[in-house]
């Protein structure tokens, strides 16, 4: 006894005298730490300190605020972006022939362009000052989902003006002089913005950019002028065959010290007009054969001013900064955009297409595999929307959530492709003919191009959404970091202590919470929301409580290997994205009214998540160095086994059918999918069509009525009987002609397009 009292007493004055707490405890913890972290570059601080980090830091400590989330105010559509949704956009598409812009053209028409300048397409960002749209996130995301709808090439055309570029950049850093000189024109469409920052050397890589500008004196306008001369090569640069004015980024290098000491300035922003001498624009690219204009740009030896500089010369080496800031708030808005409206058409138009279309006697969608498919459609409309929605309000609400916007980007991209390829699949030979009346094939072919721009997204899952969440989500390990990279140990061990401490207070109730949840099905977790929901809510908690456990395990046993074990540490990116986005379904479920016929889809996708953390965890628990370790993790967060299980097969059949015979239902999951006005509208003939069989339901009653009572023969549907019921008198002559009328809609449908044997000009449609 007495030695255990020696041993405590031992114990307690050493945690209590800072020179031997720090000599025995905190000072080798904090070699440790300053050993197994790789040096932290300017450039990398940078990226970590841009942006912020919002509803997202709280799922990554275990500790998310559903309160919090359902309190939040998420602005909504204003009087006037709706009226330009409604009419504006609406007269865009009436403009766009995207079979004739992809296939012929290779472009837009004059009028589209003309329309899209005069009428502020690329100017929803600039603030109306400067005679802009001022548009929220919200809108500019919603007007960007609708056009991509109908044509991806008008979606992305409009989507990079209002994405990262020189109309955002100007907005946020440019000098009075700049934004008074450049704004009014991009707003009047006078000028026409590109912004060049991939190059053949530097593709997801922004910051090793080789592009090179040199401060020197030089001649401009007749005069020497302090400037730099430019060298560039610059790649995929949507709009520079047709831009005005270049955004340029470049690496800033002042050899002979003429703005200061620092001769390695970095990453610099300025824009040049395109007409200036030596700048080398027009050469187009043809991604995927689609119409947007995508391009290259070259200059050498070009020499700009220095207050041609973004911000002006007090913005020079501050370029990287600016674009991680930006670029994040686009990724947010822009590719998501995209995605909502892939993902709306196609849920939209291939339930349409299963219930109008037959096989063996039966609609499609009464198949249970094209069931399947059907039920991953709607709840892919459906969490698509609600991710958009959350992400655009948060930037909306002034967030600039670097990791939440990489996670958006990464799965909804991923999810369209999903999407799509369910559509293709239902569809069949209707989906892979090519011509006016197919609405999937140009959305599929361009698919790839979202999963490869602002970041790649296999760069954009295994490094960017864990690489950012374990340094800017955590509590304590960025200022840990901060402290290791302190030149003086004293100091930063001064500064370290104290977070480790509150590190490991924190990283042990972690486990506690994980394993209690594990143990007691999270039953015991308190939520606000005591209805069908309240189990989502407590399994979330659980699976929260894993991640940040498993978070600070990871860095402990990998420290700075865990950046270069992309798999393992995607994993746990994998999880924290899942519980953004089941959180987002449910913040959707309850704003959007909390619709009772909406809760399959978000039992569907909640259980869909769980599963797939539970997969990403037990995966990670399995790859990680120590496999004793692993299996301790693996039994702490799951003690009793498999713990998720999808939804039932009755679940996806009831999700199917609702999509495909109730219209009410359909049309608010896919409010994105654009339904043109003309009547030779391939979406507009697919709802046409299915009005008038809906029509007809009255009708087929009779003619089951004959059937049954063996006045009409009794297989055959009312199309292929319908002149044997007008014979008959089952059906009138006005009848009969409704039935005439409501097949030949069916058959357009049905039918692909035919072309001559030039393929010049089609022949049958």
């Amino acid at each position: 006894m007495l030695f255990w009292i020696i041993v405590i007493v031992a114990v307690v004055y050493v945690f209590r005298s800072t020179s031997l707490r720090q000599q025995w405890i905190t000072g080798p913890a904090f070699k440790l730490f300053k050993r197994v972290l790789p040096p932290l570059s300017q450039t990398e601080r940078e990226a970590m300190e841009a942006g912020s980090v919002w509803l997202e830091a709280d799922l990554f400590k275990g500790q998310p605020d559903w309160q919090k989330l359902y309190d939040l105010a998420l602005p909504e559509l204003t009087a006037e972006e709706q009226d330009f949704i409604d009419n504006e956009v609406t007269e865009l598409m009436s403009l766009i022939d995207d079979f004739d812009a992809v296939h012929n053209r290779k472009d837009f028409s004059d009028a589209a362009w003309q329309y899209m300048r005069e009428k502020g397409f690329f100017s929803l960002i600039i603030p109306k000052e400067y005679g802009g749209k001022a548009f929220s996130a919200l809108a500019n995301s919603t007007i960007v989902s609708k056009i991509a709808s109908r044509s991806l090439s008008a979606g992305v055309t409009v989507m990079v003006p209002n994405s990262l570029g020189p109309g955002e950049l100007l907005s946020h850093y440019g000098t009075e002089q700049q934004k008074d000189y450049w704004l009014p024109r991009l707003a009047s469409g006078q000028d026409i913005p590109c912004f060049a920052l991939t190059g053949p050397e530097a593709g997801s890589d922004a910051g090793g950019i080789p592009d090179t500008g040199i401060v020197t004196l030089g001649e401009f306008e007749g005069k020497e002028t302090l400037g730099i001369r430019l060298n560039w090569e610059k790649r995929y640069i949507t709009l520079a065959p047709v831009a005005t004015v270049l955004g340029l980024a470049f690496k800033l290098q002042d050899p002979d010290g003429l703005l200061g000491d620092n001769k390695h300035i970095g990453i610099t922003c300025a824009l040049i007009p395109t007409s200036h001498a030596g700048v080398e624009v027009g050469n187009r690219h043809l991604p995927l054969e689609q119409a947007f204009m995508n391009g290259t740009t070259r200059g050498k030896d070009v020499f700009i001013p220095l207050d041609w500089i973004i911000g002006g010369k007090d913005y020079a080496g501050k370029g990287w900064r600016m674009l991680i800031e930006c670029l994040s708030a686009g990724r947010g808005i822009s590719l998501p955009a995209l995605s909502a409206g892939n993902a709306h058409l196609s849920a939209q138009t291939t339930a349409i297409y299963s219930a109008i279309r037959q096989q063996f006697g039966c609609s499609l969608y009464e198949f249970e595999g094209v069931q399947d498919g059907l039920a991953q459609l709607a709840a892919n409309a459906y969490k698509a929307e609600a991710i958009r929605r959350l992400t655009a309000g948060g930037i909306d609400l002034g967030q600039k959530p670097g990791v939440v916007t990489a996670i958006a980007k990464y799965h909804m991209t991923e999810l369209a492709r999903e999407s799509i390829n369910i559509a293709m699949d239902i569809h069949g030979g209707k989906g892979i003919q090519m011509g006016p009346n197919n609405y999937l094939a140009s959305l599929y072919t361009a698919l790839p191009v979202s999963i490869t721009v602002e970041g790649a997204n296999i760069l954009t899952r295994n490094l960017m959404i864990f690489g950012q969440g374990a340094t800017r989500c955590h509590p304590y390990v960025f200022e840990e970091m901060m402290a290791a990279a302190e030149p003086d140990f004293q100091t930063g061990l001064n500064q370290f202590e104290p977070l480790l401490f509150k590190h490991v207070k924190f990283a042990v109730g972690n486990a506690f919470a994980a394993f209690f949840g594990g143990l007691t099905g999270a039953r015991f977790v308190r939520v606000p929301k005591q209805d069908a929901n309240k189990r989502h809510m407590q399994q979330i908690h659980r699976i929260s409580k894993g991640l940040a456990f498993c978070s600070d395990i990871a860095m402990l046993m990998l420290g700075g290997e865990l950046k270069r074990r992309e798999m393992l540490s995607a994993r746990l990116g994998d999880v924290l994205s899942e519980l953004y986005m089941a959180s987002a379904v449910l913040k959707h479920f309850y704003a959007t009214g909390a619709n009772p016929q909406q809760q399959p889809l978000v039992d569907f996708l909640i259980r869909e998540s769980l599963v797939n953390c539970e997969a990403a965890l037990k995966g990670f628990c399995r790859h990680i160095s120590n496999p004793v370790v692993g299996v301790l993790l693996k039994r702490l967060l799951f003690p009793w086994g498999t713990s998720f299980t999808a939804v039932s097969d009755g679940v996806k059949t009831q999700l199917a059918t609702t999509l495909c015979t109730d219209d009410a239902f359909r049309n608010n999951l896919t409010p994105l999918c654009y339904v043109g006005r003309e009547e030779d509208d391939a979406v507009r003939v697919l709802n046409d069509a299915m009005t008038a069989i809906d029509n007809l339901t009255p009708l087929m009653k009779k003619v089951r009525a004959a059937q049954q009572a063996k006045t009409l023969p009794r297989k055959g549907s009312i199309f292929q009987l319908r002149e044997a019921a007008l014979a008959a008198g089952v059906l009138s002559e006005s009848e009969a002609d409704q039935v005439a009328q409501a097949d030949a809609l069916r058959m357009r449908v049905i039918n692909v397009d035919e072309f001559d044997f030039s393929l010049d000009s089609v022949v049958n449609a």
